[in-house]
């Protein structure tokens, strides 16, 4: 489509952007960082990092009105993938330092782990087991490593939108999808080539 921006990697102030920007240029994509709400209506794919803390971040999005502009792509069908605190942004709502309304992009929450005997945050790589087949995980074989950082995870509403589940002292769900919302609590950018190819169909996707 004409005056259609290529994929782009949503900045509002938190995350790794330059990082996910050179992953993704190392699969043949040609992503703009952007903190314009134009350029996130314009856009045919929309990547949100993030790094940090749940209520800081939806604070960011809203100031930039960044939060609307998310909403009225995802709308129209533009696919979104969500980065570690990214995924965790797409929920209803975060217990992290209290109660914070996310995008509500996917229905479910956010709950911080509660596990016996291992570290929190849970840092390092870890297995992801799939509970169903979907682009996002095509040519990804069933168990492979990849790398996560995070104290949080999500939790769905419904079994139906976990794509995913890793185990950390009992299963979460690692990747998620609803329509054309996916996210992955792991970070693909530091995770060799089974992160490379989880972006290479996330821009196979975006067409």
């Amino acid at each position: 489509m004409s005056g259609v921006t290529p994929i782009v990697i949503v900045d509002y102030g938190m995350g790794n952007l330059r990082s996910v920007e050179k992953a993704l240029a190392s699969v043949g994509g040609a992503p703009v960082i952007s903190g314009d709400g134009e350029a996130v209506l314009q856009s045919r794919g929309l990547i949100l990092p993030g790094v940090g803390a749940f209520g800081d971040a939806m604070t960011n999005l809203k100031t930039r009105g960044l939060d609307g502009a998310i909403r009225t792509a995802v709308g129209r069908g533009v696919p979104l993938l969500g980065l570690c605190l990214g995924l965790q942004l797409l929920f209803t709502e975060s217990e992290e330092f209290g109660r914070h309304r996310g995008l509500g992009l996917i229905p479910g929450r956010v709950r911080k782990f509660q596990v016996q005997g291992l570290p929190v945050p849970h840092v390092g790589w870890n297995q992801v087991e799939r509970v169903r087949a979907d682009p996002l995980l095509d040519q990804i074989a069933e168990g492979t490593y990849f790398y996560f950082v995070h104290s949080y995870f999500v939790e769905p509403d419904s079994d139906m939108d976990c794509l995913c589940r890793t185990d950390y002292g009992g299963f979460f769900c690692s990747v998620a999808r609803r329509e054309n919302v996916w996210g992955a609590q792991f970070h693909p950018e530091k995770s060799q080539e089974a992160g490379k190819q989880l972006l290479r169909n996330f821009l196979a996707i975006s067409g």
